[in-house]
């Protein structure tokens, strides 16, 4: 089994609804709660209020509780 292919590129992102802009190109954005490199084929979980991407929806839901207290 080959190994995935690492991210190399930061891509920089408006995160609208129900979609995204990709402002910068490049081929991931970082987790705001992990920092864990997410590819935009796969970036699924955002915050249009925050601007933040998150890995899972684990990760979304840990940010919305800690900035909606």
């Amino acid at each position: 089994m080959t190994p995935s292919p690492t991210p190399s590129r930061l891509a920089v992102l408006r995160y609208d609804t129900p979609e995204f802009e990709v402002v910068t190109s490049g081929d991931h954005v970082l987790c705001a709660v992990t920092g864990r490199p997410i590819s935009l084929d796969a970036l699924n979980y955002w915050s249009v209020e925050l601007q933040e991407a998150y890995a899972s929806a684990a990760a979304m839901t840990q940010r919305w509780l800690e900035t909606h207290a």
